[in-house]
């Protein structure tokens, strides 16, 4: 199940590959001064996410995490664990959202799986579905049923030939395994308390355009041809970051998605920017406004040790061209499309 590959580039490469690919007046931040739209700031903290580390059990070509088994010296530290418990209670989030790499590969998972519930929390799992096939695991998918996790399952496309060809061979019959496990604890039926969401991202430089007519047809070929179900789907475009910037580096097409990306803006897409109502957390107490910013090593300060409410509110956002990925089209977030 893994996509091997070059060592992706380092963020400062990334960062200025990104800002050479539009000319000046079409960066993200001019673009908005441009139509006369002010910068987004910060607004209500309703998301705490938790990057637990980039250690995984798969290597997926579009992860913009750079996720896989080599990454072990990852993993969030214990006092960094304590911090993030003792934050649920301070910054009082609606939802904790646990992400990784493999989130259910840190030795804490579930300790704080059960500290966010005892918090009042909803609690979001990135799962990428075989985590829940390991030997060590075998218990995981009753303990967050459980829980009442609800469950965002990486599976790009509703056939097995596109989804191995993004995440590896044979990563499509693990991944309906996985599914048909969770139906089984009833996830997938409508019950909103194990609610099961898909999460797809198009092959390739396409943007996402998910309707609810695609989410119908999902659900009518994967119960017809392998008999599972799910609650909702929704969808993430390709953030040209890590793995999928370096591949269009190495293909010369990053000046063309970026162009493509500039060019599907939506301001439309601003109001719902997961940025705006989401703290990432990165394995190391730092702050980021977004997974992707995180990643490109945008931090904002001070740390989970310490952060306040009132420093986050109305706050100033670090954006970049990549921002272009999550305005493009119809929006994308980690809750999916924005408009």
């Amino acid at each position: 199940m893994l996509t091997r590959g070059a060592p992706t580039l380092e963020p400062a490469r990334q960062r200025q590959l990104l800002a050479q690919a539009l000319p000046r007046e079409q960066a993200f931040p001019s673009n908005l001064n441009q139509r006369g739209l002010p910068l987004p700031k910060r607004g209500a903290l309703r998301v705490l996410q938790l990057n637990l580390g980039r250690l995984c059990n798969m290597q997926c070509s579009h992860c913009h995490v750079d996720a896989g088994p080599h990454q072990g010296h990852t993993q969030m530290a214990d006092a960094v664990v304590e911090q993030c418990m003792a934050a649920m209670g301070r910054l009082r989030p609606a939802v904790v959202d646990l992400t990784g790499g493999a989130p259910e590969l840190h030795p804490r998972f579930r300790e704080l799986v059960l500290a966010a519930r005892a918090h009042g929390c909803q609690v979001i799992d990135r799962c990428n579905l075989t985590v829940l096939l390991l030997p060590a695991m075998d218990n995981l998918a009753t303990f967050l049923a459980e829980q009442q996790v609800e469950i965002v399952a990486s599976l790009p496309q509703a056939e097995r030939a596109s989804t191995n060809a993004q995440r590896g061979d044979g990563t499509w019959e693990a991944s309906i395994q996985a599914l048909r496990r969770l139906n089984a604890l009833g996830y997938g039926t409508g019950d909103p308390t194990r609610r099961l969401t898909l999460m797809s991202n198009p092959c390739g430089t396409r943007l996402q355009q998910l309707t609810p007519c695609h989410e119908q047809a999902w659900k009518r070929s994967l119960q017809a041809e392998v008999g599972v179900a799910f609650d909702r789907l929704i969808g993430l475009n390709n953030m040209p970051i890590a793995r999928f910037l370096q591949q269009l580096e190495r293909d010369g097409q990053v000046a063309c998605y970026l162009d493509l990306l500039h060019s599907a803006f939506n301001p439309g897409a601003l109001e719902g920017l997961m940025c705006r109502d989401t703290l990432s957390v990165a394995a190391d107490g730092g702050l980021y406004d977004c997974d992707f910013n995180q990643m490109l090593e945008l931090p904002i300060a001070p740390t989970i040790e310490t952060i306040t409410l009132e420093q986050l509110h109305n706050r100033a956002i670090r954006w970049g061209n990549h921002c272009y990925g999550c305005t493009a089209g119809q929006g994308s977030s980690c809750n999916g499309a924005t408009t």
